[in-house]
């Protein structure tokens, strides 16, 4: 009953997302299999499918305030790590744990995460703007020069400032901050030079590269359509996690009158 219930969650989260978000997975999903069958196909290439997949499946459903991403979160995760461990692109590692601790976790453990999300939404003050850039720099500054002396990882700033914005990001996220997509803007950048040179050194495959610059669509169009930043999408979700929540109330009263009156 537990499990049904959870799927019955799971479907309910993929459906009611904008329709431009949907667009874009199958776009991507298009891009990743031309990349996958246009090379010789390795355990390694598919890994990256699969975790390039669920990942644009991840941050869309985080665009459209959805938490299922939870789930789609932990898996890619597991599949990047590997991908990232393989290219030796280090702080890849710790960016995807980060994503896991801030933004993954929380949602499969936190039952008020999971409860109309949308209506949780919030926005900078000045102090946190400057809060947030100042935790950046300094994740920046420190991984930067520690993955540059402790491994041989060969492009150790870039990927640092990829995992310094990358980390900040998903714990604002995790605060419910509309202003994560400003990072997330920079991240997508950030991934995409870190995964274009590690292509051109032949250390990974061109799908992760794919795969930044669809992060990076997803975010500029949060500006759009999203519930993060769009209101009447956000009055519409709230409306509609009423609605579900009323509904759910009433087959829960109507299945305990019929249990008290047996």
């Amino acid at each position: 009953m537990i499990l049904s219930n959870y799927f019955k969650f799971l479907s309910h989260q993929l459906k009611g997302w904008p329709q431009q978000n949907y667009y874009l997975f199958y776009f991507s999903l298009g891009c990743q299999v031309m990349t996958l069958v246009s090379a010789p196909i390795t355990a390694l290439s598919i890994l990256t499918f699969i975790g390039t997949t669920l990942g644009v499946l991840c941050v869309l459903a985080i665009n459209a305030a959805k938490s299922v991403n939870g789930l789609l979160g932990v898996i890619s995760a597991a599949c990047f790590i590997v991908v990232g461990f393989s290219a030796k692109n280090y702080l890849s590692i710790g960016e995807q744990l980060a994503y896991v601790v801030t933004l993954d976790i929380p949602v499969l453990l936190s039952a008020s995460w999971n409860v109309n999300m949308v209506s949780k939404i919030r926005k900078f003050t000045g102090k946190t703007w400057i809060v947030a850039i100042v935790s950046t720099l300094v994740v920046y500054g420190i991984s930067g020069y520690l993955i540059g002396a402790l491994t041989d990882d060969p492009r150790p700033w870039v990927d640092a400032i990829s995992f310094a914005i990358c980390l900040t990001a998903g714990v604002i996220c995790f605060l419910r901050y509309n202003n994560q997509y400003f990072w997330w803007i920079a991240s997508g950048l950030a991934q995409m030079v870190l995964w274009f040179i590690s292509f051109r050194q032949g250390s990974a495959t061109l799908a992760m590269f794919i795969n930044s610059s669809v992060y990076l669509m997803n975010d500029v169009l949060a500006f759009t359509v999203s519930p993060w930043y769009n209101k009447h999408e956000r009055a519409r979700l709230i409306a509609e996690e009423k609605a579900s929540a009323a509904a759910e109330k009433s087959t829960e009263a109507n299945v305990y009158g019929l249990n008290h009156q047996a």
